[in-house]
């Protein structure tokens, strides 16, 4: 390689030998072992998701996720006695203080219960707690749960037995979504199970939880909400190191491209977003973004849009300080009339140009 510089015209001898260099460093960098789809080049990428979410786009998309508390269930059960709860419209979750039992969801093998292990289950699946009695054959004592949800604002306490409870858990109802309806568990079919450590201080969490319904003090859905985000948020902390396969229902958040253009809409939602500036945002054709957002978010990119920006409309008229107008301007809507489509679309009426009009508006 030296030769072949030394024989290089001197006006042109720098390029090369710096051209040699990037070569050479080139070949430093590439991978030892490469994939076929390496081999063939960029064009056949668009189609593949990419796993590795920069933690910027994973922390927006964390921190504007909508967290709803339906209603928090104590359950007690003793040996020998089984807990049994019917299909509700919304996923629960379920962690277990002390204990050791079972837990069954319809059309599933039943699955342990041990000290800090963290269950959700689907929307619309019966399932039931029991603990055997090591003195009897089986279990044969069944109490039905019938959890009211007009009862949101207190705790509802559940016991199967009359004997010193051998199980206890924490219970409850809630949703968790972007926008005014993207669910994040809304294609949840199978339960997740997951077991943490007493230092990630879940059950202190939710007995707080509990402890802000009880109470009934100013505050307490603002600050029931904040625990449960925070319990779920150290759930999908965790699902970014799993292997489980129940993470393929979090594939917003390592579908990297995705996740890209899903947080942009979500950072800016007065954007003037379109399916090509999100594609081109995701680094992706049309076609791929569009197949890919839809299978990760269950709907395509313009409505996930509209449900966001109708979010957060409603979010400001609650404020109560600026007015429909001015609110139809900030969320990217030129056009008063559309805006007043849209939010009729989504939450079923349409605010009047001025009723919530405050202190800072013109």
């Amino acid at each position: 390689m030296l030769t072949l510089v030394k024989e290089v015209p001197t006006f042109c001898a720098g390029r090369t030998v710096r051209a040699i260099k990037q070569y050479q460093d080139l070949q430093l960098s590439w991978p030892t072992t490469r994939s076929p789809a390496q081999f063939e080049g960029p064009k056949h990428m668009p189609d593949r998701p990419n796993l590795a979410s920069p933690r910027s786009d994973l922390d927006v998309l964390m921190a504007t996720l909508d967290v709803d508390v339906i209603g928090l269930i104590e359950c007690l059960v003793s040996p020998g006695w089984r807990l049994s709860f019917g299909s509700a419209v919304a996923p629960a979750i379920h962690y277990n203080l002390s204990g050791t039992g079972r837990m069954v969801v319809s059309g599933f093998s039943a699955f342990p219960l041990v000290p800090h292990t963290l269950v959700i289950t689907p929307a619309k699946k019966p399932f039931h707690i029991e603990v055997d009695d090591p003195t009897a054959a089986k279990t044969v004592n069944v109490v039905d749960a019938q959890w009211d949800p007009q009862f949101g604002e207190r705790v509802q306490r559940f016991v199967a037995g009359d004997v010193d409870p051998m199980l206890m858990l924490i219970c409850g109802y809630f949703r968790a979504s972007y926008g005014s309806s993207i669910d994040l568990f809304a294609s949840l079919s199978t339960p997740i199970v997951e077991r943490f450590e007493p230092a990630d201080e879940l059950g202190p969490k939710l007995q707080a939880a509990l402890a802000e319904i009880s109470g009934r003090q100013v505050g307490m859905q603002a600050m029931t909400t904040a625990i449960l985000k925070q319990v779920l948020v150290t759930l999908l902390r965790r699902s970014l190191n799993s292997t489980s396969v129940w993470l393929e229902r979090f594939s917003i958040l390592h579908d990297r491209q995705i996740a890209l253009a899903f947080a942009d809409m979500l950072a800016r939602p007065s954007a003037d977003h379109s399916v090509l500036s999100l594609a081109q945002k995701a680094c992706l054709s049309r076609s791929a973004f569009m197949a890919r957002f839809v299978r990760a978010m269950g709907c395509s990119p313009m409505v996930a849009l509209r449900r966001i920006r109708m979010k957060r409309a409603a979010d400001m008229l609650a404020a109560r300080t600026f007015s429909a107008e001015q609110i139809a301007r900030a969320v990217g809507y030129r056009s008063y009339s559309s805006f007043l489509r849209a939010f009729r679309q989504v939450h079923g009426y349409a605010p009047q140009k001025s009723e919530v009009a405050g202190p800072n508006s013109d």
